[in-house]
């Protein structure tokens, strides 16, 4: 499935936000927009339109979607009952990449969705390569049992995913590398310092 596969540093440096580990380290070391003007560019008044829409960007940027699915799944949410934000980033937690990625499975977003789509992950003893699948409450998320002998998953199983802490949402027993959806995420587990109501009136103009 399409994904976005361009340089991560100039799209954070550009939002002033990172997108993934690798783009927060970027912008910690060039916290300013990229081009040949970057550290000296003068900032201009931010219109309304164009503040709602880098809000977005981050958001659709961080979880690694392009524009069609991200708003199928805006869509989705705002069918829900409820804060139609809060619901939204819900949504993209329960995403199957974005689960193995918090379990740990995966260094990164992009490498999480690469594991999904090879089927080296499965969900409830069954390969799924469906990145977007939806997780509920009782899957039980795993490495498929061949994929265990790759080098990756050994180092995995040796040494884990340093400083990366699992939310309260999931529970992982690392040394077999499963996971378990034990409750829905809230908002507050999702990305820190992105404005869901921005986004919300983006969609809403």
């Amino acid at each position: 499935m399409a994904r976005y596969r361009g340089p991560v540093g100039k799209v954070s440096r550009r939002l002033g936000f990172g997108i993934s580990e690798k783009g927060e380290r970027i912008l910690s070391k060039r916290p300013f927009v990229p081009g040949q003007h970057g550290p000296t560019q003068r900032k201009n008044k931010t219109s309304d339109y164009a503040l709602r829409l880098a809000e977005k960007q981050k958001a659709r940027y961080a979880y690694g979607m392009l524009e069609k699915q991200f708003r199928n799944t805006f869509e989705k949410a705002r069918r829900e009952t409820g804060e139609t934000g809060a619901h939204f980033f819900i949504l993209l937690e329960r995403r199957l990449d974005n689960t193995a990625y918090r379990l740990g499975l995966g260094k990164t977003r992009q490498q999480a969705r690469q594991l999904v789509t090879h089927g080296h992950i499965t969900v409830n003893g069954r390969v799924l390569n469906i990145p977007s699948y939806v997780v509920k409450v009782g899957d039980r998320i795993s490495v498929r049992p061949q994929s265990r002998q790759r080098p990756y998953f050994k180092d995995l199983l040796e040494n884990g995913q340093p400083n990366r802490r699992v939310p309260a949402w999931l529970r992982f027993e690392a040394a077999d590398l499963v996971g378990d959806v034990v409750a829905i995420p809230t908002r507050e587990d999702a990305e820190p310092g992105i404005s869901e109501q921005l986004i919300v009136e983006y969609y809403s103009r």
